[in-house]
């Protein structure tokens, strides 16, 4: 199966909330070896001014996967996940991820370029937190381009 070029100016809607943990940030903060205290202990990031845990960088990953799961899943890609090559992952970080945080990401493909049988895919995941009104505060901007390889690659 062939990638869509239709794909291109696509978007998903945030889909489910990730409400963001105490435990979830320390596990994370384990798993990429960030030892900074105010990943751990709530009175050193309050120390820093902020209410509660702060996550590492690299943490709104997880929340832009399940945006991109969405793309992935569309039978209407055409993407053989099998076939997927990750091929460069950066963030803007608008305000940092805290404990507590009920964070939602809408997925946007700003770029399909085919590459000999295969293509490289361009998306854009805003991570938003939701407000008590449900009202959306910019948290992150992760990029990420994949590349699937195309039959015989």
């Amino acid at each position: 199966m062939t990638i869509n070029p239709d794909l291109q100016g696509r978007s998903y809607p945030a889909a489910e909330v990730y409400e963001v943990g105490r435990e979830k940030i320390r596990e994370f903060a384990r798993a990429v070896k960030a030892t900074h205290p105010a990943h751990f202990d709530v009175d050193a990031a309050k120390a820093l001014g902020h209410a509660d845990l702060v996550a590492p960088p690299t943490f709104a990953i997880i929340i832009a996967q399940r945006a991109d799961a969405q793309l992935i899943e569309d039978p209407d890609a055409g993407i053989d996940f099998s076939r997927v090559v990750h091929a460069d992952q950066r963030f803007t970080h608008h305000r940092p991820i805290f404990a507590g945080d009920r964070l939602v990401a809408e997925l946007h493909v700003d770029g399909v370029r085919a590459m000999g049988g295969g293509a490289m895919i361009t998306t854009r995941s805003e991570v938003f937190a939701l407000g008590a009104d449900e009202s959306r505060e910019p948290v992150t901007t992760t990029t990420s381009s994949i590349l699937v390889r195309g039959e015989g690659q």
